[in-house]
């Protein structure tokens, strides 16, 4: 049965949280894991690249120069991909990068997320952030106490807090969530996952389901 470490403010062990195993007990699946963090990479992708091909562009409705007796090669439009200023040859269009993935299988790959983390000692719990003031120094010395600073860490609040977020904005290192919108990707992007206890048991009660 999966366990984790509940830390007090200053990084001490307090108890233990144990979380279901037929939820975060599952193995590590890697082909799973890459198929669900690209897919939401590419779902981040606003597909509006566009270039104008030879019918799109303007001008070039006459013909340069006559079809014979010049010595030049023949030329119907001034706006051909052969020429400056013409059209773009398979240039890009806008299109979706949108990728299908079962709920099944995103819920399986989120669990794998999360227990990959377990296994690996870099999620921790805390009964909460109590982060009142707003203020960041507030945070960073609360998350310094728990032996966290400076390298990517995602947070997992059971609903977002005003005060937190305010605190937060100006750590390039932290993301904030809450347990209905972590994805695989941030699980997997972040070296150290803290989660509030009412956050973590919020997450497994999701993925239960």
């Amino acid at each position: 049965m999966p366990t984790v470490q509940v830390l007090d403010a200053k990084g001490k062990a307090t108890g233990s949280v144990e979380l279901k195993a037929d939820v975060f007990g599952a193995e590590s699946r890697v082909p799973l894991l890459h198929q669900a963090v690209t897919r939401e990479l590419a779902d981040r992708r606003a597909g509006t690249h566009d270039t104008k091909g030879r019918s799109e562009v303007s001008g070039g409705g006459r013909k340069p120069w006559k079809q014979k007796g010049t010595g030049r090669a023949r030329q119907g439009s001034t706006r051909a991909v052969q020429w400056k200023g013409g059209g773009k040859p398979f240039g890009p269009t806008p299109r979706s990068y949108d990728k299908d993935m079962p709920r099944s299988m995103r819920r399986l790959a989120l669990r794998a997320a999360v227990a990959a983390k377990i296994a690996a000692g870099e999620l921790s719990a805390i009964e909460s952030l109590d982060v009142r003031d707003g203020k960041t120094k507030s945070l960073v010395g609360r998350l310094a106490g728990l032996g966290v600073a400076g390298e990517r860490t995602l947070i997992v609040l059971r609903e977002m807090d005003g005060a937190v977020m305010r605190a937060a904005r100006n750590v390039p290192w932290l993301t904030i969530e809450t347990p209905a919108h972590v994805s695989v990707y941030q699980l997997l992007h972040a070296r150290r996952v803290v989660c509030e206890r009412a956050g973590l048991l919020a997450l497994e009660a999701a993925l239960a389901r």
